[in-house]
This record gives structure tokens, sequence and C-alpha cells, in this order.
């Protein structure tokens, strides 16, 4: 995986809150999202993940805080997973066709973006949790976006599956030069596929590049995870350097220079 650089941001929130009734489920959450980075909300179930991401997508209005978006911003959303009644025919094109007007060629083209390239006549009943995965994510790029919003994008796959999902993700950000943002449970392999993790709890426990957030106490505290346990939780090696952020610390600057400000 590539390392974040420097990049516009394509959404900004601020002292963003939101209750239902007398819960309080986002507390004064800020944070940001850059083109080009992988950005990870992590945290618990019941935390306000879900809720969070509706409130970026727009489909829900914050009690208070501000939201700032790119002018015309276009988002691709994957949904954590799909029902459709086994008794309703439906193939993988007409199933792309429900999400964007597009023609044979553009869906050719999404399909072998994610290495589906063969599944186009397919019903998606007849499809394995990680073909229709890919056909789900397929769906999100027909929009061509800004800022791809993944739920839970490896769920109901095999860890082999994961791990080519998550490659596929990194390969197409880097591709297309789009921001994404992934919420997910899987702490094991989410956090060596990521430049940047938001962990809340109803509100932003800690933020950072993986490594500086599975030091985090607050990380420690929320996920039960301590010491030379953490060393499960994420494994990425490289031969450069990382400030408390996560950024890249060039090499002639690993001496003297320990704050970094890049794209997330």
């Amino acid at each position: 995986m590539n390392q974040p650089h420097r990049h516009e941001p394509l959404i900004k929130l601020d002292m963003v809150n939101l209750h239902f009734g007398q819960n309080h489920v986002l507390q004064n959450i800020s944070t940001e999202l850059h083109k080009g980075c992988i950005t990870t909300i992590i945290g618990p179930n019941g935390a306000g993940k879900t809720t969070l991401v509706r409130v970026i997508l727009g489909l829900l209005k914050p009690d208070s805080g501000t939201i700032w978006k790119e002018n015309n911003l276009r988002i691709g959303y994957m949904p954590q997973k799909l029902q459709v009644d086994k008794t309703f025919p439906l193939t993988v094109e007409r199933f792309l066709k429900t999400a964007q007007n597009c023609n044979q060629e553009q869906m050719q083209t999404a399909l072998n973006d994610v290495g589906a390239s063969l599944l186009l006549k397919q019903s998606i009943h007849h499809l394995s949790g990680g073909e229709m995965q890919r056909i789900l994510l397929a769906r999100a790029l027909l929009r061509d976006p800004h800022l791809l919003v993944l739920d839970e994008p490896v769920q109901g796959v095999d860890i082999n599956g994961q791990l080519e999902l998550y490659n596929l993700i990194s390969r197409i950000r880097d591709e297309r030069g789009c921001g994404v943002l992934m919420i997910s449970h899987d702490l094991h392999l989410v956090m060596a596929s990521t430049d940047h993790v938001v962990c809340i709890n109803h509100h932003v426990c800690c933020s950072g590049h993986p490594e500086h957030v599975t030091n985090d106490p607050s990380f420690t505290e929320l996920f039960g995870i301590k010491g030379s346990e953490q060393l499960a939780v994420y494994s990425h090696h490289h031969n450069h350097k990382h400030d408390e952020q996560g950024n890249v610390i060039p090499e002639k600057e690993h001496a003297s220079s320990s704050s970094h400000k890049g794209c997330c």
C-alpha cells in the first residue's frame, strides 16, 4: 500500500453532534476525508460508526456542527450487504443499471476494475460472497466517485478473499486517486490496509496512522489489547518512519523532524 501524500480535503466535519431522543449518538465529531487517502472508522458495536457515515452521505442531518464538502463531490457507496428475494430474477447487468444510467462499455469497465469481468450476465443469486462484494464495489465505481464509502467491504468473505479485496481497494485508490472511507470491525487486516484510522465510541477516542492509534491508551482501553498483543492487530513492514500523525518522514529528516502535516 502506498503511503499517504499531501492531498486536498474532500469533506470536513467540525464538532458534529446528533441525538436520537435522549441518546447522544455523535458527540463533537471532528475529522477530515482527503483525496487519495484511505480512512477507516473503527469502534465497538453501537459506537455510532454507521450513523456517522449516514451523516457524511447526507442521509442524516446533525443537530449541531458544520459539514463542508468539496463542490460537486461525487460519492460512490458500497453497502455492507444486500438482501434480494431469491424468487426475483436479477442479473449482474440489471443490478448495475439500477445504480447509474450506464452503457455496456461502462459496466464492463467497472467489472474489469474489480476483477469480475466475466460476471455481467450471471444471476446475483449464484455469486459467492467475494463475487458479490466485487459487484457492489463495481456498482459504486459507476459513479466515477471522488470518494468511495465502503461499509464493511469484506463482510462474508473468507480470509484470502479479504486480503484480495483490501488490495483491490488500495489499487483502485492508487489508479483513480479517489478518497476512500471504510467502516470495519476487523482490526487484524484493516489496520494494514489503511492510511488513517478514526476510532470512535460516540466521540473520537483517537485518530491517526495505524501505528500511532494502536499505541494510544484509548485504543488499548476500548479494545482490551495490550502490549505485545498489538502486534497481532497491526503488522506493517517498511523502511521508513512516520510522525505521530502517520505521515512519512523523508529519510533526510528522520533525525530532525517530528511533525509533518500530510493529507490525513
